[in-house]
């Protein structure tokens, strides 16, 4: 994720939280004022789900709308969305943001069309394992109006900022995974079949999948010829996420499990493994 040293007025403080402004640089100058504008309508995908170790890049949108006064085609002129879980405006509440700030098209003289995203590094803690869950989203936009940002000193009082949150909600999940494997193959008709598996999910602090345990997962069928599976039982994985389960062979068809996912976890299911009977 890309450094950043934005100006913000949080709870009446000063922070710095997004641009390529070194803390020290804007310090003491001073304190944005409020900028006229307003965000509505974000749309983003009801859950991400993130591995344990390969980026996730999710497109968002929303509407900006600004005051006469405001010019969001100045080159000195950014927004962004985010997504923070916890408490919006607390300074330790985990945030994620784009690599790069929104793009933002008129729809008239005081309302924009905004577009970008989130993107998210599971490699560089961001976000931890135990962070997994609801998020909020939340944009903001800063007008340095005319001040180099990436100046060596900045009047703060002559920057406007603002922030909002509460705009949607959405779901950053650890990625689940499943394997299964049926066997005897083949097996005569009448016999026991033996469905073995693993219930597995992203660790973002190790990086490394690891067994899901004491969840409950189905073990379903699908009679070769034909497109649904069914189910046939419900059990739940060990302390180590392994699966193990007999049922009795009856036709040709496809063996899976599947995990219909928790809070924090998304869903998985397995390819379907085929047992011949004979």
């Amino acid at each position: 994720m890309r450094i950043r040293a934005t100006v913000a007025a949080v709870s009446g403080a000063l922070a710095l939280s997004a641009l390529a402004v070194p803390a020290a640089q804007a310090a003491d100058s001073g304190t944005p004022y409020t900028l006229d504008v307003s965000f509505s309508n974000f749309k983003v995908a009801t859950s991400i789900k993130v591995g344990a170790s390969a980026e996730v890049s999710t497109k968002v949108s929303y509407t900006l709308t600004h005051g006469s006064g405001v010019d969001i085609t100045a080159d000195d002129f950014y927004t962004e969305p985010f997504l923070y879980r916890g408490t919006f405006g607390d300074d330790s509440t985990p945030q994620l943001f784009g690599d790069d700030f929104a793009t933002c098209t008129a729809v008239d003289a005081t309302t924009a069309t905004c577009t970008g995203t989130i993107d998210i590094y599971p490699t560089d803690d961001d976000p931890t394992s135990a962070d997994a869950g609801t998020w909020k989203a939340g944009a903001d936009a800063t007008a340095f109006n005319g001040q180099d940002p990436s100046g060596s000193s900045i009047d703060l009082s002559k920057v406007g900022y603002k922030d909002q949150g509460g705009l949607a909600t959405t779901k950053v999940l650890r990625l689940a995974k499943l394997t299964v494997n049926a066997s005897p193959e083949p097996v005569t008709k009448g016999k026991t079949i033996t469905v073995t598996g693993k219930l597995s999910r992203a660790n973002w602090d190790t990086n490394t999948y690891a067994g899901y345990a004491s969840q409950p997962v189905k073990l379903q069928f699908r009679k070769k010829g034909t497109t649904t599976y069914t189910t046939l039982k419900g059990i739940y994985s060990t302390s180590t996420g392994t699966l193990k389960t007999t049922t009795t062979a009856s036709a040709d068809g496809y063996y899976r499990f599947a995990f219909a996912g928790s809070p924090t976890t998304s869903t998985a299911t397995a390819t379907g493994d085929y047992v011949d009977v004979q």
